[in-house]
């Protein structure tokens, strides 16, 4: 790879947005769902891809029943995607996540839920 176009490449990637959001993992086999906060989806849609692929469970919470019924009963799906401003921080970010979260976890019913 040469010179301009590693620089073209590190350019294209400093300025992606930061796309965080809600996303539910669903139980397949007993129709319970994880809703949580996450501050890069595409990060985290890879890291469940790659627990499915190997086995490992992506959530502590679900680690019983992922053992139980295996990664395969598992899906991900991204619930409401949320842009970080420029202007916003870090923890501003999370903190609207985390608003975002608790309006997500209103349209379910508490027993659907881990």
């Amino acid at each position: 790879m040469d010179k301009q176009n590693r620089k073209e490449l590190r350019a294209a990637y400093k300025e992606q947005k930061d796309i965080g959001g809600i996303c539910a993992i669903k139980n397949t086999a007993n129709g319970k769902t994880l809703i949580l906060p996450v501050n890069n989806l595409r990060a985290y849609q890879s890291r469940f891809a790659f627990s499915q692929q190997t086995g490992s469970c992506v959530e502590e919470k679900l680690l019983s029943e992922w053992e139980k019924y295996g990664a395969q009963s598992f899906t991900l799906e991204v619930l409401e995607e949320l842009e970080k401003m420029e202007e916003q921080t870090p923890k501003e970010f999370r903190d609207d996540l985390k608003t975002l979260k608790d309006i997500w976890l209103e349209r379910f019913e508490a027993k659907q839920l881990y």
